[in-house]
């Protein structure tokens, strides 16, 4: 989310405001410090947020990216994701699947296994042959098969979800997975 903060008017200088893009959680005190100190410095905010220990020490926002084709499995994962402070990518079909996770590198992807234009099989096939996109997998699906499962554990999913599931199952699959 992107802020505009006015810094305090200088003499000689006119009021100005700098945008700030956070891309990291940061607890309520942390950020009114931050906050202060950048409307109280003459320091760019970049040189702010590293005098404050910011830059590469803050927990950054983890990001999943989440593939079904049924819209509302994708839409009730990504509020209840997106509600527990995680980024969100939207996939619909396989090769958006592999698109995105090859553009955007996710933390996790919850990937659904019967899609169309390419499966979550052969999503994670493809995935798993490059060395970039070895990203943890939760696969989800409605296929009760032990064939299945199986050939998802021999590609390496993190987890084999059976649907339908709780949310609550999947949020502990995910933390499991980031912590």
């Amino acid at each position: 989310m992107a802020r505009a903060v006015a810094r305090p008017q200088m003499p000689g200088r006119t009021r100005e405001l700098i945008p700030i893009v956070l891309t990291c959680q940061l607890p309520k005190k942390t950020f009114r410090e931050l906050i202060v100190a950048l409307t109280s410095s003459t320091l760019p905010p970049d040189d702010v947020a590293k005098n404050m220990n910011l830059d590469a020490s803050a927990k950054t926002t983890r990001h999943i990216l989440v593939v079904d084709d049924d819209q509302e499995i994708v839409a009730s994962i990504a509020t209840t994701l997106e509600g527990r402070g995680y980024q969100i990518s939207k996939a619909y079909d396989g090769n958006q699947a592999i698109a995105y996770a090859e553009l955007k590198k996710p933390d996790v992807i919850v990937l659904d296994l019967m899609m169309p234009r390419r499966s979550g099989f052969l999503v994670l096939e493809r995935l798993r042959q490059n060395v970039d996109t070895q990203m943890p997998v939760i696969m989800i699906t409605g296929n009760e098969g032990e064939r299945h499962r199986k050939y998802a554990q021999l590609l390496g999913v993190n987890d084999y979800i059976l649907k339908p599931f709780t949310m609550d199952r999947l949020l502990q699959s995910i933390s499991k997975i980031l912590d």
